[in-house]
């Protein structure tokens, strides 16, 4: 429907649900085991739905390059040199057309059970979302599984060109693939590629370095980026890239999914995203495209070439980590949704990601409880859609060095892992603490409101900053307030970003009443963020209203109104 409130729950698939938590460091398949399609069984997928969920995020189910040796499945192996960790990235990808067999009970019939996953998912009542990788593929990329009269990539590539809008990659011509890395795998048996491919991160000559994505190669959509001239376009005819992506697109959504996150969306040209997103919603009209776009002067853009959702990283989610780091004031916050306010319903609001630093790591805020202001204002203050990535729930802090990356506050994508706060949240929930269970309760409540309520659902929403700037009672450094509105029921939202329990005083200013249609009254108001017995709130124009706050929270007192 369209007034219903996206809430999509991120979930590494590898590392979701494995069951064996005492991990090695580098650790291979057979030593830290791996989260399998079949553990979204009902119970977990109902536990998921009870947080508030309505979109699961199945992340890395395309098979990816990895140092794990299915060859006795008919699964050509990987050189190592150009695998990054013991598992690999979900985003090198080698068959579009596969599911991930790490991922399956039974190798042979992976794509049955991710076809299982979709039936279970959808009969849970979620939706499923799985990743488009369009920029770029696994250097050793070759699809076993493409289905009949489908042409490889690069199968027909002219490899004497180093750019034509007819190849599906780009090449360093009459160069061999020369990185400033040793090539070599266990045996002394080097990786060998000729001619050299550019790289994922648009490295166009055959010398990658450690730091870019060496295990990637760019795919070609008629972009001539080394042209003489300066970078030139040749999209008529179409170059045949995009017609071998939109047989991708549509062999999933064949598959019943509900939308795709298509990885770093805005290192492919619009003009494609226009003619591909239109083509797959003629067929499948439901289906979403979320973008990973982190340029915010091309959101408007991508937005008009069909992106229902576009990651709002640069921008909100950056704005949020420096209030939690007490970089910048609260009031920051206005600024940020003023600046894209003409397409605030495309904005995806995140605090976490595959991408990010777990909240709770040292490397953001150190401590979960710090979040809870953050997540009030991302899932309640607009229409936005919201994302959580698993595991943030129950304050996972990602500080396990795993492998490949390191400590770096992050979980891993690379390695075979299992993420602590999941293990003890969906296998051994015993081993929750009263602090985990706290996190949880309170990610739980705020979502389901967030779904839930129609006010934050599809309301009216008002910034209650402006006019609090100069309010003795309010610290606009340390707290945010709003209203939200719909029909005859109103919400007014306060939050403390701060170490301290307060009690402050809001000013509703009296365009406040007159944009809401609220009447100046006495009203009983519940905090529906507590079970507390109701207060009451005499509401006047330019007055305060008098709350108090906990440390790290935030209040929701939730009143009815007569209109005249």
């Amino acid at each position: 429907m369209e007034n219903d409130k996206i809430i999509i729950y991120q979930v590494f698939t590898r590392l979701f649900g494995n069951r064996m938590c005492n991990c090695n460091e580098n650790g291979t398949l057979a030593e830290n085991g791996c989260g399998k399609l079949g553990f979204f069984d009902g119970t977990v997928l109902r536990r998921i739905k009870k947080l508030g969920v309505t979109h699961v995020w199945y992340t890395g189910v395309i098979r990816h390059a990895s140092k794990t040796d299915y060859s006795r499945f008919g699964i050509p192996k990987q050189h190592p040199a150009v695998v990054k960790g013991n598992a690999g990235s979900p985003y090198a990808i080698v068959d579009y057309y596969d599911v991930d067999p790490d991922l399956a009970d039974d190798v042979n019939n992976r794509m049955g059970e991710f076809e299982s996953l979709v039936e279970r998912t959808h009969k849970a009542g979620l939706k499923v979302i799985m990743d488009f990788v369009p920029n770029h593929v696994a250097r050793q990329y070759k699809s076993i599984s493409k289905p009949v009269g489908v042409v490889d990539l690069g199968e027909n590539d002219d490899k004497n060109m180093g750019f034509s809008p007819k190849n599906n990659f780009y090449y360093c011509v009459n160069t061999q693939f020369e990185p400033y890395f040793d090539l070599n795998d266990n045996d002394g048996i080097p990786y060998y590629e000729y001619p050299s491919k550019a790289t994922g991160n648009d490295h166009f000559d055959n010398h990658p370095g450690m730091n870019d994505w060496y295990e990637t190669v760019k795919l070609n959509y008629g972009i001539d980026y080394c042209d003489a001239g300066g970078r030139s376009y040749h999209f008529d005819p179409i170059p045949d890239t995009w017609l071998k992506m939109l047989d991708i697109l549509m062999f999933w959504a064949g598959k019943g999914v509900d939308g795709f996150r298509c990885d770093m969306a805005e290192m492919v040209p619009t003009e494609f995203w226009s003619w591909v997103i239109e083509k797959v919603k003629s067929k499948y009209p439901e289906l979403l495209f979320i973008g990973e776009v982190y340029n915010p002067s091309l959101y408007r853009s991508f937005v008009s070439s069909g992106f229902d959702y576009l990651y709002d990283k640069v921008g909100m989610y950056d704005c949020l980590c420096g209030i939690m780091r007490g970089a910048c004031p609260v009031k920051a916050i206005t600024w940020q949704w003023q600046n894209v306010d003409d397409i605030s319903g495309h904005m995806l609001y995140f605090l976490e990601n595959h991408d990010e630093v777990r909240l709770a790591s040292d490397f953001l805020a150190g401590d979960a409880r710090k979040g809870i202001p953050a997540l009030i204002v991302s899932s309640l203050m607009n229409r936005n859609p919201f994302m959580l990535y698993a595991g943030q729930e129950y304050g996972e802090r990602g500080m396990d060095k795993e492998g490949f990356s390191g400590c770096d506050g992050r979980t891993t994508i690379f390695d075979y892992w299992t993420v602590p706060a999941l293990y003890k949240g969906y296998v051994n929930r015993r081993k929750l603490t009263v602090g985990d269970k706290y996190i949880e309760e309170r990610y739980s409540r705020i979502l389901n409101l967030a779904k839930t309520e129609k006010a934050i659902r599809f309301g009216a929403f008002f910034d209650l900053m402006y006019a609090n700037e100069e309010n003795y009672a309010f610290d606009t450094y340390h707290q945010y307030a709003f209203l939200r509105k719909a029909d005859n029921e109103v919400i007014l939202v306060v939050v403390n970003f701060s170490d301290k329990d307060v009690e402050c005083g809001i000013r509703l200013p009296r365009h406040a009443f007159d944009y809401l249609d609220i009447p100046e009254t006495v009203v009983r108001a519940y905090n529906i963020f507590s079970d507390d017995e109701p207060e009451c709130f005499d509401l006047k124009a330019d007055d305060l209203v008098k709350v108090k706050i906990k440390a790290y929270d935030g209040v929701a007192y939730k009143f009815y109104i007569e209109n005249n």
